[in-house]
């Protein structure tokens, strides 16, 4: 291996180690969702809402996060980040009751913004053009081992264990990301710029963003369509063992089919859009999407209750969020490459504030059963068909793009 594919290997490996951080920590603990519950003597509402305060702090951190990272370097705030989030670990692991959970996982969501934001202004400052996409492609299929393996790894710990030992786990993975930063990882932001990039800049950029239509619609997109995701990483736990009564390790093996569904599909999407448009692509996936889960829906009101079709239906829901997700992302972004970064940021705070507001809209119906969490994920999709039928049309959007 050359002196440069092992630097790019390198730099896949801590930058695709510090964006999973976050997903970690929703990922690993699912399977434990209803032994927290029962430890603590919560109900599958108040254990669902330590859930939501990480999405909320996650979604809002990271719109200061992508400016501070611009400010004082990409190093420091990742620094702060991670002490953060395995300070906030460890609470989490020591937690007498629910409510001090919920806490802890509301610090802990706000730690894990640096490093969900930041490795992808490092990809743009280390390099551009086809070493920035081998990086970038290099860091994703290292992220896309999280979902994966963070709930059998979860499942494991938390019956081998508790699943206190889970969130001591979690907190050990950020110390190791913060080692692995101190030595493999260079700052990659000179002070030169920093002086360049202030709090009101970054603001302005929201307000550009703000007003643009196309961009809010397509985002919103985005946006629901991982919210659908989150109201099943929300109810699924409590669905499988309540309703269905499959073990933890079950549920995460079945967790792990929607993430090698998801991983599969997006890889195709590169070659969909450079053959048919990016646009076409995205509208076909949507319908699809639309179609998937409104059949589920159907079949769960007239009483198909087969776990079999729960996971093969939800498999291929999931697989086609794969394609919806990045392609939306590509077209959210065009005409804002000045203001990539924010834009971004942006987009990670709608992924997470949607994930929380439908999370929350769907608990209280509840019940154990598969037929509200089918209901919210139909509902996510239908928006989301409702919004493609008019952003994909506006004038501007007529030119393919290509990935």
């Amino acid at each position: 291996m050359s002196s440069s594919n092992a630097q790019l290997s390198r730099y896949a490996i801590v930058l695709g180690l510090l964006t999973a951080i976050g997903p970690c920590a929703i990922d690993m603990y699912l399977p434990a969702l209803p032994a927290i519950g029962h430890a603590l003597g919560a109900d599958p509402h108040a254990v669902q809402a330590s859930l939501m305060a990480f999405f909320i702090a996650t979604g809002a951190g990271q719109l200061v996060a992508g400016p501070l990272s611009d400010m004082f370097g990409r190093k420091r705030p990742m620094y702060v980040g991670l002490a953060v989030f395995a300070g906030a670990s460890i609470g989490c692991a020591l937690a007498p009751n629910i409510g001090v959970l919920i806490a802890f996982r509301f610090l802990q969501g706000l730690g894990a913004c640096a490093s969900m934001v930041t490795p992808r202004a490092v990809v743009r400052d280390l390099h551009t053009g086809t070493e920035a996409a081998r990086l970038m492609s290099m860091l994703i299929l290292v992220y896309s081992v999280s979902p994966i393996l963070a709930p059998l790894v979860g499942s494991f710990v938390a019956e081998a264990a508790s699943w206190r030992a889970v969130f001591w786990v979690i907190g050990a993975l950020a110390v190791l990301a913060m080692a692995m930063v101190a030595a493999m990882l260079p700052e990659t932001r000179p002070p030169a710029a920093r002086a360049q990039s202030s709090l009101r800049g970054a603001m302005a950029s929201y307000g550009v963003l703000l007003r643009d239509r196309n961009f809010l619609a397509v985002a919103f997109m985005a946006s629901l369509t991982l919210s659908g995701f989150f109201v099943y990483v929300a109810n699924s736990s409590f669905v499988m063992s309540t309703h269905y009564g499959i073990s933890p390790r079950m549920y995460a093996a079945l967790f792990a089919l929607n993430a090698v569904s998801m991983i599969a599909a997006s890889q195709f999407n590169g070659r969909l859009a450079a053959r048919f448009g990016i646009r076409r692509v995205l509208r076909t996936a949507v319908i699809a999407h639309a179609a998937v889960t409104g059949l589920l829906l159907v079949l769960t009101l007239a009483g198909v209750d087969r776990l079999g079709v729960l996971v093969g239906l939800l498999m291929a829901v999931y697989g086609l969020n794969g394609v919806i997700v990045p392609s939306a992302f590509v077209v959210a972004m065009e005409g804002h490459a000045a203001r990539a970064g924010t834009a971004s940021a942006l987009l990670g705070t709608l992924n997470f504030a949607g994930g929380a507001v439908m999370v929350a809209l769907v608990s209280p119906f509840a019940n154990g059963t598969p037929l509200p969490m089918v209901a919210g994920i139909a509902c996510c999709s239908a928006i989301v068909l409702v919004l493609a039928m008019r952003a994909l049309r506006l004038a501007h959007a007529t030119a393919p793009v290509s990935a």
